[in-house]
């Protein structure tokens, strides 16, 4: 079998345990040994990390220690796949510039759908409806069309290394300060090294990555990363 290690934490509003147990199942259907952890401590575990196939992260607005950045980095680099969505992959360790780089993207923003006087506070000032476009004729997107969410709609920072298979655009708002839509990449892959890096900007909370497209990319990006 397969080694697959699930990593969650950090911010509870992304629902790190919920969103990961919905994908064990399905890596454990698809022939792979499970691990899970709370810390990515485990990063720095040389032994255990060179038999990892697929690392799943769901960890976001948190801290990295140099010696597990440098383990999760000999791991991907080794082959190992890196796979995650939201801002639990692109969002994880904003410290980090090496992590940021492994990764290829950094969450910026998500644009809210009311002026700044009318903002509540909760979750929802920033779920707003907008398009995932499909880019790119890639086994994770294929036969999927262009589809439509009502959720958090993330501005990444990327470089062109990446391989984007999905876009999405912000549009301007009346009280923004950028003039003209923004389109960033919301489902992409990279290569690093001898592994594989899939990330999926939408998956805000559990009912995003239920709905059928996004449940659908991630799990094929799942396999596709893996070693």
């Amino acid at each position: 079998m397969r080694q697959a290690l699930v990593v969650r934490g950090g911010w509870e509003g992304h629902q790190p345990v919920e969103a990961t147990e919905l994908f064990i199942p399905f890596l454990k259907d698809n022939d792979f040994s499970v691990r899970v952890s709370d810390d990515p401590s485990v990063y720095a575990e040389a032994s255990y990390m060179a038999s990892v196939d697929l690392i799943v992260q769901s960890v976001t607005m948190s801290t990295i220690s140099p010696e597990a950045l440098k383990g999760l980095i000999a791991a991907v680099s080794g082959g190992a796949g890196f796979a995650g969505w939201h801002g639990g992959i692109c969002d994880s360790y904003r410290a980090s510039s090496d992590y940021l780089q492994l990764v290829g993207g950094q969450f910026a923003t998500h644009a809210s759908r009311l002026a700044p006087d009318d903002r509540t506070g909760d979750m929802s000032d920033n779920y707003v409806n907008h398009r995932i476009e499909i880019v790119a004729d890639h086994p994770i997107t294929s036969g999927i069309s262009d589809f439509e969410l009502h959720t958090e709609q993330y501005w990444v920072l990327t470089d062109d290394y990446n391989d984007v298979l999905a876009t999405t655009t912000t549009a301007t708002r009346p009280w923004g300060e950028w003039s003209r839509p923004i389109t960033a990449p919301a489902v992409w892959t990279r290569q690093w090294g001898q592994g594989k890096v899939f990330v999926c900007t939408p998956g805000h909370r559990v009912e995003v990555l239920e709905d059928e497209n996004v449940r659908t990319i991630v799990e094929r990006g799942l396999l596709w990363a893996a070693r």
